[in-house]
């Protein structure tokens, strides 16, 4: 490996030390439906997005607040000894991407049938400290 890829590849792990995320695969909710909530919480502190998911009504919210107490978890995990509450942590990216779609079949008058896709999506929560400006 040469130098400069060596000190390219060093940067690139000291950026990784201070961002985490955790991932929610298959979630039974539609996409459109988390996606509401994600764009509530994208881009705020972490602890005022808390708030938010713990008092909005959605089911998805219930969900991604988990989610967004595992990826502080797994941050307190990568950064040893030092609080979320004193490093001005932040929900730097939220994706919320579309997953498998179970299809089933509803019974429709006069010997039809509609089809009805149960919608899943794929969610990736990235949790990372807030820059100086």
């Amino acid at each position: 490996m040469g130098v400069r890829k060596k000190q390219k590849a060093e940067v690139a792990k000291e950026a990784k030390k201070t961002i985490s995320f955790a991932k929610l695969n298959n979630c039974p909710t539609s996409p459109r439906k988390m996606r509401l909530v994600a764009d509530i919480v994208r881009g705020q502190d972490v602890f005022k997005s808390l708030a938010i998911l713990q008092n909005s009504p959605q089911d998805a919210a219930r969900r991604l607040e988990k989610l967004l107490r595992s990826a502080i978890s797994n941050w307190e995990a990568k950064n040893e000894g030092s609080r979320p509450e004193e490093n001005n942590l932040i929900v730097k990216e939220v994706k919320v991407d579309s997953g498998r779609v179970l299809k089933r079949i509803q019974p429709a008058p006069q010997g039809r049938a509609h089809r009805i896709k149960k919608r899943s999506n794929h969610v990736t929560l990235i949790v990372d400290k807030k820059e100086k400006n």
